[in-house]
């Protein structure tokens, strides 16, 4: 769990092999084929293959926890007894992050100083980096193809850690695909045709 040199917050991936994500988003890989799955705290082999997919929010809060911070299911676990993730009970679909009960799980499970933003601009992004804060954003997980349109916003969640001195978003994406977008920066306007205006601000 290297620190980031531009921001000092740590890399991660919601796959437990960094070197598979592209693999397993864009060529149909099997995640259960996952050499490394033991690493995220799963207790089987089948539970992390269904949820793996489903963890970006859980990996941002994880990134922003540090050093120290609890295994990707150990968190997983915790957000259940919150009701942050929901499972449809007809087809086992599972639903989330939702919001609300993941802030109440981070304030009270982890002491973070969270906020839900149901609406939420670049510009207050930016506030909030600047005053201390990550950002979790609410963005299509095609950003990191950003050289492609943006096909949609929402559905995928990054963690906004930073700002350069050009005025660029620092983000982390659980999803990336390799080290330039897993640690990724974005001029503002091309981060923006991916973003859904909303996001967890947290301290």
């Amino acid at each position: 769990m290297a620190d980031c040199p531009t921001c000092r917050v740590p890399s991660q991936t919601q796959f437990a092999s960094p070197g598979l994500v592209g693999k397993i988003v864009y060529e149909g890989h099997d995640a259960a084929d996952d050499p490394a799955w033991r690493d995220s705290g799963a207790a089987t082999l089948d539970d992390y293959a269904r949820w793996c997919t489903h963890l970006c929010g859980l990996t941002c809060l994880r990134m922003a926890l540090g050093e120290g911070a609890p295994s990707l299911f150990a968190l997983r676990d915790g957000a259940l007894k919150y009701g942050a993730y929901t499972e449809d009970p007809d087809d086992g679909t599972i639903k989330g992050l939702i919001y609300a009960p993941f802030v109440a799980y981070a304030r009270e499970a982890h002491g973070i100083e969270a906020t839900v933003h149901r609406r939420l601009t670049l510009d207050e992004v930016v506030d909030l980096v600047d005053t201390g804060h990550t950002v979790i954003t609410s963005v299509h997980f095609e950003i990191r193809r950003p050289e492609r349109p943006a096909p949609g916003r929402g559905g995928h969640l990054v963690l906004v850690t930073a700002r350069t001195a050009d005025g660029s978003l620092h983000f982390h994406n659980p999803s990336g695909i390799d080290a330039p977008t897993r640690t990724a920066q974005l001029p503002r306007a091309e981060f923006e045709p991916f973003f859904a205006r909303r996001g967890v601000s947290m301290r």
